[in-house]
């Protein structure tokens, strides 16, 4: 016999084997008694006929941990592996960290020489974290991006998708001629607009270290060139927000989002800013539902002028008197 015809037996008996596999996986899906569902019995590591009763199979493996805890603490304790990894690090979490307590692993103090050493070993570890200056951006990006999600009390999603987009931006050469906080600030400006999270420019800015100009001009270069689909703000989605940080009631913020809808169908709202439309619709509904917030109060909260709520107040109420 050939190697050729070798290799086709081969090849023909390893594609019996896969087609018997698939057959025997779909067959596992229902009894072969009655044929009936198959339910998995986690608890006695069973699968067992839905009706009938018969154990088609026994002995499944246990994949979780062998060892059991009644809180999170103890759960901490026991477990043996560390974090997940994430895209707000710049090596993903899965470089090893040097704790800051002298101790060693019994609670003891360490010696005056032992912290020496082990001051000197967190110095290089840290060192070696960055191999290259793509890395030292990567890490210093991430943690403007941190630092300003905190500030702005943006979610860990925003915070991940914020990281994804620079990293994106840094991979595509992007940042030549723009700065760090920059590019970080409008990637995270535009992972917030993404999330259905928004965060007005002028608050984007208060957090950040570079000026509005720039973070607009940066913000639109790097949508335009990584082709991010961004939807215009929808101004209820800051209602909210407004709504909390001013204490009315949910009947003031189901007006509110009221008078934002019956604003799209007039039309008003194009060429409008969403930050004043909602902070004008907050106001409105507040007025409504005899709520006591005054526009100084709502001009604090939405980072706007009175006299843009006054305006956008108006125009909200000329829109709903006709129903």
């Amino acid at each position: 016999m050939t190697d050729t015809s070798i290799r086709r037996q081969q090849a023909d008996e390893s594609r019996a084997n896969r087609t018997e596999e698939t057959e025997t996986q779909e067959h596992e899906t229902v009894c072969p008694e009655c044929g009936g569902d198959l339910l998995t019995d986690s608890e006695h590591g069973e699968v067992v006929c839905n009706d009938c009763g018969l154990v088609v199979a026994e002995d499944n493996v246990d994949r979780g941990p062998e060892w059991r805890a009644f809180d999170s603490k103890e759960k901490d304790e026991k477990s043996r592996v560390g974090a997940p990894t994430t895209k707000m690090m710049h090596d993903e979490g899965l470089s090893t960290n040097i704790g800051w307590q002298d101790k060693d692993a019994y609670g003891r103090q360490l010696s005056s020489s032992q912290r020496q050493k082990m001051q000197r070993l967190r110095t290089w570890n840290e060192r070696f974290r960055t191999r290259d200056s793509k890395e030292r951006n990567l890490k210093q990006a991430l943690g403007e991006i941190d630092r300003m999600a905190s500030a702005l009390g943006l979610p860990k999603n925003v915070r991940e998708t914020a990281s994804v987009i620079y990293r994106r931006a840094l991979n595509e050469d992007l940042l030549p001629g723009r700065s760090i906080e920059g590019v970080s600030t409008a990637s995270l400006y535009a992972a917030a607009r993404q999330a259905g999270t928004p965060r007005s420019l002028d608050e984007v800015t208060n957090v950040s270290r570079v000026d509005r100009d720039e973070i607009a001009r940066t913000y639109r270069y790097v949508v335009r060139e990584l082709n991010l689909e961004i939807q215009p703000a929808d101004p209820v989605s800051y209602v909210p927000r407004f709504a909390s940080e001013l204490g009315i009631s949910d009947e003031g913020e189901r007006r509110a989002r009221q008078l934002l809808e019956t604003a799209k169908r007039e039309g008003i709202h194009s060429g409008k800013s969403p930050v004043g439309l909602a902070a004008a619709a907050v106001y409105a509904a507040s007025l409504l539902a005899n709520e006591k917030v005054t526009q100084n109060e709502v001009s604090e909260v939405a980072n706007i002028s009175e006299v843009t709520i006054r305006n956008r107040y108006h125009e909200l109420l000329e829109a709903e008197q006709p129903l």
